[in-house]
């Protein structure tokens, strides 16, 4: 490993001095808009859904142009990471959520807990989980909410 500098104090006074100040989410997507979504890329979301790797399939779950009948088959996925992710998914459809707050797999709870689109009537449901983990984050998801 190599303890050479390659930036001198004065490269990085300048680096600070013309670097741009924090931008806002907003002025960030606005300088730098998403593509479109077509229908290829639905097709292709389609298509990688059914992939045998599950890291492709959680890529899916992830998705914010999933739409919500390939959402739904991913809800069933037999990988708790991928209904992971889906219940991490701000844009997954509430219904989902609410279905996967009851998921056998305590992090898929647990990130229902966190997601801040589940609605109240499965969160007053997982008050009676049986799981520490998911009571502690549902006492700081109502400790950040009241922030």
């Amino acid at each position: 490993m190599s303890c050479i500098r390659f930036s001198t104090p004065a490269q990085m006074r300048q680096l600070r001095d013309v670097a741009p100040s924090m931008l806002t989410r907003e002025q960030a997507s606005a300088l730098h808009p998403a593509p479109a979504v077509t229908e290829s890329k639905i097709r292709r979301l389609r298509q990688l859904a059914g992939h045998a790797n599950p890291k492709i399939r959680e890529s899916v779950a992830s998705s914010p142009h999933a739409p919500a009948d390939l959402l739904s088959a991913l809800a069933h996925d037999v990988e708790a990471s991928v209904r992971g992710c889906l219940a991490r998914n701000e844009h997954a459809p509430v219904g989902i959520l609410r279905a996967l707050s009851t998921d056998r797999s305590e992090t898929v709870r647990g990130w229902i807990a966190v997601n801040p689109r589940t609605p109240c009537d499965a969160l007053d449901l997982m008050g009676a989980d049986r799981s520490n983990i998911v009571h502690g984050l549902l006492r700081w998801r109502e400790r950040h909410s009241q922030a």
